[in-house]
């Protein structure tokens, strides 16, 4: 017997900046249906700021992903912080929190994202530090899948490390379709290979960006650019592949009018579209 995959949200979804707030509480997109917002962004904001973005989450589904955490990081995993996240997500009713398979820093945040290495010790270190994070938030979280430009002391490949995390700590992956698209390009992988190893039960969303082209076999993942065709062509063979789940444009800079803006929204539900729901195996 099988049922339709249950999601915490459905459909498309937009990254919500400060900047796009005036314009959506303007004339607010039917084609939305979820936002994402980064905690550390808002955890602490009082006054007018917080009673607008209160009238977004009680408008729209919201998710959260972070950006401070630093799961593989060195220094202690900060719990206050992760107390302060599980207030903020109570408070506001948001209905998921995911965060990258990285680190930021150690003594310190950078807030960029540095590759863990590939290593069954790194799996051991980070998946401990998850299973943590779910304890005291006291839900399941999501890891994403992240770009990097250096892989140092790999001892397995990127996404035998990733399938190992989630197995081991017993969380779900947030799936960024051009974070595999730009690793492909970076270090010489099939990205349908990629794809098509993914344990497609765990996607609890997914991600949808551009990028920049530095130069030949190398891009750089911005959130500043159009979602180029490949990486469109990407997202519609992971539909294929594990059936359509919700997914949500980044985009953090250069931000083009709210119309074009949206009209990506409406590429991710045109190619949603063609596939059917993800399905999965219950008990008789």
């Amino acid at each position: 017997m099988t049922t339709t995959q249950d999601y915490v949200v459905h459909g498309a979804g937009l990254g919500l900046r400060r900047a796009l707030m005036g314009p959506l509480a303007d004339q607010p997109p039917a084609q939305l249906d979820f936002l994402e917002v980064a905690p550390e962004n808002w955890i602490g904001i009082g006054g007018a700021r917080a009673k607008k973005f209160r009238a977004f989450t009680e408008a729209y589904p919201f998710v959260s992903h972070g950006l401070s955490l630093s799961l593989g990081g060195p220094a202690p995993l900060d719990e206050t912080f992760l107390r302060q996240v599980r207030d903020f997500l109570d408070t506001h009713g948001v209905r998921y929190y995911s965060e990258h398979l990285s680190y930021c820093g150690d003594d310190g945040t950078l807030y960029d994202l540095l590759p863990i290495p590939f290593t069954e010790e790194a799996v051991d270190y980070v998946s401990t530090r998850i299973a943590r994070a779910q304890d005291i938030l006291g839900r399941r979280i999501a890891v994403e899948n992240v770009s990097c430009y250096a892989t140092p002391g790999a001892q397995m490949s990127e996404i035998d490390f990733v399938c190992a995390v989630l197995e081991r700590a017993d969380c779900d992956l947030l799936l960024d379709v051009n974070n595999i698209y730009v690793n492909s390009v970076n270090f010489g992988y099939d990205p349908i290979e990629f794809l098509d190893a993914i344990p497609g039960h765990r996607i609890a969303y997914c991600h949808i960006a551009g990028h920049h082209e530095e130069g030949p076999g190398l891009c750089v993942d911005t959130h500043g650019a159009d979602v180029i065709d490949p990486v469109w062509d990407l997202l519609d063979k992971a539909y294929a592949r594990f059936g359509v789940f919700p997914t949500l444009l980044e985009r953090d800079f250069n931000l083009p009018p709210l119309p074009e803006l949206l009209g990506e929204v409406d590429q991710i539900k045109v190619i949603q579209a063609r596939h059917q729901p993800r399905v999965a195996a219950v008990g008789t």
